[in-house]
Parts: structure tokens; sequence; C-alpha cells
């Protein structure tokens, strides 16, 4: 069987920002004539413009929608959209050199930008009708100004690479003035019909209008979703992700540069743990897509082109390790009720409205009159949940409180201890844990602490299980 000549590559919002640093070392660097090709591209939006699309992602500030969703009348999501047109012509004069190349960017910026503000007004008239209601559109219209945001930087970095000698093609999947409907995998395959990965570079939006719509499943998460699916679907040879640094062991900003390890080689349930824990290296969906097209995983430092960066497979570890340290800040929503004691039901209620809030569960614990959820979701949307629950439990004790949680990770911990070293390297450092959980498939074990003990836990646990590479050195 011959062996699959491309890779697909997906260039994250952060990178993307320095996407002409990306030139020298990404793109082109020293290759020359047909080892520019065979490379596909799936490049995601600038950096911040879709929080200025959407909402931003953390702290959640209004973006465009947000506005949009919320708007009596006034015209304050008029306005967010003429931040978003600026900003994005701030992002590209930033990257490209030549007057031309910036005016054609920022032509494409008004000519998208105006058309989306068409559209919203029209449908913002038509809902001013009984019959038609705005609620009813509004994953269109999530999905409509994600698009522009994948969109411009695709146009940006193909005018880039066109003008530094690549033979660079845009492939716009968001669908924008397409009245065909298509499901993922159509859009996907009508779009790269034409295209020769031998002989030219396609750099493909990161989103992809389809009928399923994929934000209804993914929100945020698509433009991964987009890159596996195109990897599985083309045959690649190995999917790759560029980020601004290389999987570690642990933050390097947190432990010292001179501590972390950088993984190497992971798999995925390794993956899963991570992104569990908020710091994705795939969204588990697109991974899964992944591994059942039998197509390798690797993710990179966009910056450092000459370290193969980190393979996750399916392959379980040669032996048993602990390969990275990691945490987040949570809120531990308890639920007590002495009647709870024998009594079925009252998990599946609170989980039917965490869902229905769209609360994001890291763990559980639950003893026989208390259910405790440790979840990852802003304090204005547990407020909401403490209220349905006090209607659904009018006795009931609820209540939220603010920890963190730090998490042991390795593809096999079996026989290391963890759980026991880790209560005592915390201990030892002058901490308390305020609970610790193991399961059985021996790939992650989590401390539950106050938040301020959170980054002095992470040191202390990386301490414990991961040498640094002085120590190795020291060793040998």
């Amino acid at each position: 069987m011959t062996q699959p000549a491309h890779t697909v590559e997906k260039i994250g919002g952060t990178s993307m920002s320095r996407v002409d640093e990306l030139l020298d070392t990404l793109f082109i660097g020293k290759r020359k004539d047909a080892d520019l090709y065979n490379r596909i591209f799936v490049v995601s939006a600038f950096g911040g413009i879709t929080n200025l699309l959407l909402e931003h992602k953390k702290s959640g500030e209004a973006g465009v929608y947000a506005q949009f969703a919320k708007a009596d009348g006034d015209h304050g999501w008029h306005e967010a959209l003429s931040r978003v047109s600026a900003a994005m012509i701030a992002a590209h004069e930033k990257v490209l050199k030549h007057p031309g190349d910036i005016a054609q960017a920022s032509e494409f910026v008004r000519e998208r930008i105006e058309g989306a503000r068409n559209c919203l007004i029209d449908l913002q008239r038509l809902c001013s009708y009984g019959h038609f209601r705005l609620s009813e559109h509004m994953l269109q219209i999530r999905e409509l100004l994600s698009g522009l945001g994948e969109a411009h930087s695709a146009f940006v970095t193909t005018l880039l690479l066109q003008r530094n000698g690549v033979n660079a093609r845009l492939v716009d999947l968001s669908g924008w003035r397409d009245e065909t409907d298509h499901d993922l995998e159509g859009r996907i395959l009508g779009a790269m019909k034409d295209v020769d990965p031998a002989t030219e570079m396609p750099i493909v939006t990161g989103y992809a209008q389809c009928a399923e719509g994929l934000m209804r499943e993914f929100d945020r998460g698509y433009s991964e979703v987009t890159f596996s699916k195109l990897a599985a679907l083309t045959g690649a040879r190995e999917a790759i992700i560029h980020k601004e640094f290389h999987l570690s062991s642990a933050d390097p900003k947190l432990v010292g540069e001179g501590k972390v390890r950088k993984l190497g080689h992971t798999n995925y349930d390794v993956a899963d743990q991570m992104s569990n824990m908020g710091m994705e290296a795939i969204h588990p969906k697109a991974a899964k897509t992944l591994r059942q097209a039998d197509v390798p995983l690797r993710v990179t430092n966009a910056f450092d082109p000459g370290d193969p960066g980190t393979l996750i497979d399916d392959k379980p570890a040669e032996e048993a390790a602990v390969e990275m340290v990691t945490g987040l800040e949570i809120i531990a929503l308890e639920v007590f009720e002495q009647d709870m004691v024998g009594v079925k039901g009252y998990d599946a209620a609170i989980l039917e409205v965490l869902t229905r809030h769209d609360v994001r569960i890291i763990s559980k614990a639950s003893n026989a009159n208390t259910i405790t959820h440790y979840v990852d979701a802003p304090i204005e949307v547990l407020q909401k949940v403490e209220k349905d629950l006090n209607k659904l439990y009018p006795s009931a004790e609820i209540s939220a409180r603010m920890l963190a949680m730090a998490s042991v990770i390795g593809r096999d911990l079996k026989g290391l201890s963890v759980l026991t070293r880790g209560l005592q390297a915390i201990a030892n450092a002058g901490m308390e844990s305020l609970g610790a959980t193991q399961g059985p498939r021996n790939v992650d074990v989590q401390f539950v602490l106050e938040r301020d003990d959170l980054k002095p836990v992470i040191k202390a646990l990386h301490g414990e299980f991961i040498p640094s590479r002085v120590d190795l050195k020291q060793a040998a």
C-alpha cells in the first residue's frame, strides 16, 4: 500500500497573529519547489477576533453575537461589528507588507462585514413581525459570525504566501453566499475536489458551514472538527497541530523552563484527560475522528521548526510513568439533602439542570446524602443553576464553593502510588488536599484544593513525580 503523501496541519489563533513569522519556519523555511507542497493548512481566526464576534471565551464579555441576542432596538451590535472590522484590518496590516495586499484584504473585510451587517438588519426587521422569532435563528447567526474570522485569516494568509512565491490557494468552507446545502463531508469534498496538494498549498478556513451546524455540538471547538474531518477524508499521512509551545509536563512559566519535559509521545487517553482539565491538545470528538481513520496526530511548536513535537496515538506506555501535572480553578456545587438516602433520581435531576445550563463537569463525588459536582463555569451561570435546584429541592442545602483541582496524568500510573505520594508531597509543601480521587483506569489522579494553593501544589507534585532535565544530568 502506498504511503499517503500529504499532511493536514492546523494553526491556532494566537500563532495566526504572527503568521508573517511563520514564513521562515512553518510555511517556507528552507523548503524549495516540490518540498513546499503536500501540506494542507487549516487556519483559525486571528487572535481575539472570534472573541469580538461572539463573546470573550474567558471573561464572557459580549461580542457582536451577544449584543445582537439582547438587542432591544438599540444599535450596540452595530458598534461591536465595526470594532471587529477595525480589529481585522489592524491584524492584517500587522502581517502584510505590500500595499496592494493590504488594500485587497481591507476590501475583503469591508465586503464580508457589511454583508453580515445587512443580513442582521434584514433579520431584525423580519422578526419585528409576530410570525417570526429571532430566537429560532440565533444558531445560524452564531455560525455566520464565526465564519467571518476564519475566512479573513485564510484570505490574508493566502495573499501573504502568494506574495512570497508560494502557489497558495484559498479554500473557503464558510459557505458565504452559497445557496447549496451540504453536510460537513460534502462541504469539504466539494471544496477540495479540484485541489492538487502536490502542486499548490491549500489554506482552508477552520469554520465550515454545513447542514448539521458545527456550533450546535462543538461551539468554539469547530476548527479542530473541520481539521480532523479533512485529514480523515483526504487520507492524510499525519494530522499536525501547531501551537505556540510544546506539550510539556507542566506550565514552564509555573515550574521553570529547566524543569519541564516535553511529552514527546503520549496517547489519546492523556489527551482526553488534558481536555477535561481545560488544556486541550485537541477536541475529544476531533481526536475520535482521527483515531477511527487511523491518522496519527502530532502537536508541535510552530516557532521551533526543527523539533518533531509530540506524537499522540493509541499505543500504551512501555512503562508506568507520570507525564503531566496540571490544574484549573473550579467551583464545587454541593447538594445536601437528608432525604436523599436510598432515593433514586437526585443525581439525574441535578445532571439535567447542569446540562441545560451548559455547565462543564470536571469530576464528581457523592455519599449517602450529598452530591458534589466539581464544575468549570462562570459564577453567574452557577447562580442560575442554584436557583433551579432550589425549586426542585426546596428542603435541600445547596452551596457553591470556589476551589481548585490539580491533576497528575499519565498513560499508565499503575504501581506508582500516585495518590499516596501526591497527598504526602502536598503535606510536605505545607498545604492540604480537601479531597482526592483515582479511577481504576489509572490514567489520572485528582486533588481538590483551596484556590490559593493550586500553583504551589502543581509545583510540589511536579517535583515529586517528574525529574527535571537538571536532575537527569546529575543522575547520569
